[in-house]
């Protein structure tokens, strides 16, 4: 499945269907009257976050989406039906933007999220509705309302306990090859990685979803490179995870251009928990790598810890820390939710 995090598509909600003129003549009936119906409403346009989804692929196939429209009323009292409403299904994590692609109109975090998009318009009365004692043959009735028109964004921010960061070739594909069943696309050049991929990563009997991240660049945050597209999806993460090619002489400069640009995006990622790690360490001896750990820690006050997503040395253990960052941050996110609900009996 190929992945697509931005979409726009075009909704219209269905018309109320108009109101009937009518009046009553049946055989040894005395009376007779208006009897006009009212006619049905036109159906909405609903969004709705499900499970199973991680990306807007199904959008780019189809971007029109119209409800039906209501029908409209008939003699004998008889209401019109109500026009059929449509629901669009997103993954768990999708923005509703307005046209302008800056105003949120919906933000659907949770599975089972649900917003109308389009509210279909009202039928019509029909000349039933107007009869009074003075106006005992009304011969007018209303149209119905007409639906609603949007042209809307939609942008997908995957939604991950993990975050993979680095510049590019820092070995995040490769890394979450070796810990996940997921298969990213690994080679020896830059920018290798187009697209978020997603893995289920296990580590002592508890499982959590990492998010692969394309290679950020220095400029970033001004549309350079491709990363600037994807750093909406660092948003969702709960832990980010940094990682260094130890083989750059630059190691600091390197840690530095990353932070930089995640303070420049704006919004809470620079302040996000991070584990800081040296990646591929395999390709150096050990009097290099702790003289590279020590450069690093001068530039970050966070500790550093080193591994190889090749030859595995060290993986578990920054796995084991990144599951216990997690827990942590779960535990924290439980006692509000507690807090927050109200006293019962």
């Amino acid at each position: 499945m190929k992945f697509l995090d931005l979409a726009k598509i075009y909704v219209r909600s269905g018309s109320g269907g108009a109101g009937c003129i009518s009046f009553r003549r049946e055989k040894y009936v005395e009376y007779g009257g208006p009897d006009g119906g009212d006619g049905g409403h036109g159906g909405a346009v609903w969004v709705e976050a499900v499970e199973g989804l991680n990306t807007l692929i199904d959008f780019r196939y189809q971007q029109h989406f119209f409800a039906r429209d209501g029908r409209p009323g008939m003699g004998r009292q008889r209401s019109g039906k109500k026009g059929d409403d449509i629901t669009l299904k997103v993954p768990a994590g999708t923005e509703i933007l307005d046209e302008d692609k800056i105003t949120v109109i919906a933000d659907m975090v949770r599975v089972g999220d649900r917003v109308e998009l389009a509210r279909g318009g009202n039928g019509g009365f029909g000349n039933l509705h107007f009869k009074s004692s003075t106006n005992q043959a009304p011969r007018h009735s209303n149209p119905g309302q007409r639906g609603v028109e949007r042209t809307l964004w939609l942008r997908l921010k995957l939604i991950a306990d993990i975050g993979l960061l680095g510049l590019p070739n820092a070995g995040k594909s490769t890394f979450l090859s070796a810990i996940s069943n997921a298969r990213p696309r690994i080679a020896d050049y830059p920018f290798t990685t187009l697209h978020p991929n997603l893995g289920v990563v296990g580590v002592d009997d508890t499982e959590f979803v990492m998010a692969d991240i394309p290679g950020l660049i220095k400029g970033a945050h001004e549309g350079k490179g491709i990363g600037d597209r994807f750093l909406g999806h660092v948003e969702r993460c709960s832990i980010l995870l940094h990682l260094l090619d130890c083989t750059n002489e630059n190691i600091a400069e390197d840690y530095r251009t990353i932070i930089r640009e995640l303070e420049a995006y704006g919004g809470m990622l620079a302040k996000k928990p991070r584990i800081t790690v040296l990646n591929k360490i395999d390709a150096i001896d050990e009097n290099r790598r702790q003289i590279l750990r020590i450069k690093l820690r001068e530039a970050t006050a966070d500790p550093v810890m080193m591994m190889s997503g090749v030859s595995k040395e060290g993986v578990l253990e920054v796995l084991r820390e990144a599951r216990r960052r997690i827990d942590d941050r779960r535990a924290v996110e439980n006692s509000l939710k507690s807090e927050s609900k109200p006293w019962q009996p």
